[in-house]
């Protein structure tokens, strides 16, 4: 997979000179210092966590990331970021402790987050390296998806006014001190048709997620098996996640914009717990200082019906095999200060356990 991603990159480098040859000069009005782009955010975030099977939890933990991308062509971005969290695929926080140096929190938590190259040309582009999420998400979702996981390959995206497309070979991310196993591989297909139902836009889509060499392999993380079927050492089922999912944005409603979605998620590789689904709504944005936003959603997900390394870090603990709702809200407190809370009510269905999670956020954007 590296050989694949590095010739990509090679190959795109190339192509782009020699079809941009004749565009010295265009290339030469633009200022260097125009070519970059950086952008970052600060999380600070007081967290509580009750379940029926261990101790409370109340912890503070701060999350930072930093953009900065630089225009080598017209056609051609190069995309960096480092992020806090390292050795963790589905989170950049880090809980601070009472007897470590703060130094610590900082420079040794850092990894590199985003390392590639997309190519433009028309209504598609190619990225190739460890790239942002690119998936389509309704209503940002996790279902399937954690918001933090970085796709590690060669992909191809699509879209118009009515279609957007999403191909891609990637590798799992595999976590210093979690090496020993066979590579994994991920293999994925999304398409999504936007249309327009009376006042509101509709988006239909769905996808193919399949994780090649999983059943049998070792654990990917620190995070273990997130409750997918194991016998303690390896997994013991496959992941093949057939995605199909609606959603409906209004622009206003009583003066805001409103959003609603259901997202179903089916392991056509496993034969029992393979089913997941989670229905979510969203009512207003935070464009400009005062706004508000306020969101809920409803999730039952059965123990294999995704890979639980890469959904939801937060839900039910991170994983799978759990069910319940969370609600949330934002404020835009200052031009570049928001201010958020989440909450989680659900219950671990195997072993029948309560679990109640609160996260308070402050975030800084800079």
């Amino acid at each position: 997979m590296k050989k694949i991603a590095l010739s990509a990159l090679v190959a795109l480098t190339l192509g782009s000179v020699a079809a941009n040859a004749g565009d010295v000069k265009q290339e030469s009005e633009k200022g260097f210092f125009d070519r970059f782009h950086a952008k970052g955010d600060m999380r600070l975030r007081y967290e509580t966590i009750e379940r029926d099977d261990k101790d409370d939890k109340w912890r503070t933990r701060y999350r930072i990331r930093y953009n900065l991308n630089v225009d080598i062509t017209d056609d051609i971005l190069l995309e960096t970021a480092i992020s806090s969290g390292r050795y963790n695929p589905t989170s950049g926080n880090v809980t601070f402790k009472d007897d470590d140096n703060w130094a610590d929190y900082f420079i040794d938590e850092l990894k590199i987050d985003i390392a590639g190259i997309k190519y433009s040309f028309g209504d598609s582009w190619i990225r190739a390296g460890k790239s942002a999420h690119h998936i389509y998400r309704p209503i940002k979702t996790q279902l399937i998806w954690d918001n933090d996981i970085r796709l590690e390959g060669v992909n191809y995206g699509y879209k118009d006014d009515s279609s957007m497309i999403r191909v891609g070979a990637n590798r799992v991310h595999r976590e210093s001190g979690y090496k020993i196993g066979d590579d994994i591989n991920i293999f994925l297909a999304q398409y999504v048709h936007t249309l327009k139902v009376g006042e509101a836009k509709a988006n239909l889509g769905g996808g193919y997620y399949l994780y090649d060499g999983v059943k049998g392999n070792t654990v990917q993380s620190k995070n273990k098996f997130k409750q997918n079927s194991n016998d303690g050492s390896v997994y013991l089922e496959d992941y093949g996640i057939l995605e199909a999912f609606g959603e409906l944005k209004y622009k206003d409603v009583m003066g805001r914009p409103f959003k609603t979605a259901l997202t179903l998620a089916y392991n056509t590789l496993a034969d029992d717990d393979n089913f997941g689904y989670d229905f979510s709504v969203e009512y207003g944005a935070t464009k400009k200082v005062g706004d508000w936003k306020l969101g809920a959603t409803y999730r039952d997900i059965d123990k294999d019906a995704v890979y639980g390394a890469h959904n939801d870090s937060d839900f039910s603990g991170g994983g799978t095999d759990s069910k319940g709702y969370y609600v949330k809200g934002k404020y835009k407190f200052a031009k570049n200060v928001d201010l958020g809370a989440w909450v989680n009510y659900s219950k671990l269905t195997d072993a029948e356990y309560d679990y109640h999670r609160v996260q308070l956020d402050a975030i800084l954007k800079f």
